[in-house]
């Protein structure tokens, strides 16, 4: 059982150090003053948005997090 323990620790801490890169790199929403101006700009490049590097991010942001709330749950579970 105590190994188990560790295993799950040891991959909640790389999920979680992974989750923090990919949050860091992701950049953001508004990129301050040309976000606000350029709003016409933001429809017209969405069509391409799902295969961009920051969708990419976001999407492994949604993942990374749930795997890390299973093991976070799985660890409470063990103990």
């Amino acid at each position: 059982m105590d190994a188990l323990r560790i295993a799950i620790i040891v991959l909640q801490v790389l999920c979680g150090l992974f989750l923090i890169a990919v949050i860091m790199f992701q950049s953001g929403k508004s990129a301050g003053l040309s976000g606000a101006i350029g709003g016409v700009a933001d429809s017209f490049l969405s069509k391409n948005k799902a295969k961009s590097w920051d969708a990419k991010l976001a999407r492994w942001t949604k993942w990374v997090g749930a795997v890390f709330i299973v093991l976070t749950l799985a660890l409470n579970m063990l103990h």
